[in-house]
């Protein structure tokens, strides 16, 4: 017992008079910074859109780094504002049809004029042969649209209805045959 407080009592004096010759080992450098040269900088290009009458927007943004720069600039198109603007040129000119038919590449207002009873106009016709043409045609109708959504989904329903082959069982007809076929057994179906 002895013996273990006599070398911890050691080690903690060796280990502090390493510490103190190596805390007193100090150097005092001294120097001058000279900072004459400002840090390079990305600008970005200044797009400037000053017709309010044209639908488009600026965007810019640059980043820097202390080795790279990077800055870009582009004009963004805002299709609904050139879509209106269209539909008001040909509403003035006396093209009513023409206008709405603008507007109606719009599926929100595509949907909004279905749902009024009002079809967009198809092709040249309205009323209720434009709903006929936009149904014979329905990948025609804008993406995004509500209506062709739930017509598509009346539609399966009446193929299901009336035992017309929907895309699975025509895909299991062609499988089976396959097998059937590479089976080397003729069968007819």
């Amino acid at each position: 017992m002895r013996n273990k407080i006599l070398m911890t009592l050691l080690i903690l004096i060796i280990i502090s008079l390493i510490t103190k010759s190596v805390l007193s080992e100090t150097n005092t450098v001294s120097s001058t910074v000279v900072t004459n040269n400002t840090p390079p900088t990305a600008n970005s290009p200044s797009v400037v859109v000053n017709n309010s009458d044209v639908c488009k927007t600026a965007v810019a943004g640059a980043v820097q780094t202390q080795i790279l720069g990077i800055s870009s600039g582009i004009t963004v198109t805002d299709e609904n504002c050139e879509r209106i603007k269209l539909a008001r040129s040909l509403y003035a000119s006396g093209m009513k049809v023409a206008s709405v038919s603008i507007l109606c590449q719009d599926p929100r207002v595509w949907d909004s004029m279905t749902m009024a009873g009002t079809p967009c106009p198809y092709m040249g016709s309205i009323g209720q042969d434009a709903e006929t043409g936009w149904k014979e045609n329905m990948d025609m109708i804008p993406e995004g649209s509500v209506i062709y959504a739930k017509w598509n989904d009346d539609i399966n329903k009446i193929k299901v209805a009336e035992g017309v082959d929907s895309d699975a069982s025509r895909f299991i007809r062609f499988v089976l045959g396959a097998m059937v076929m590479h089976s080397g057994i003729v069968m007819f179906f």
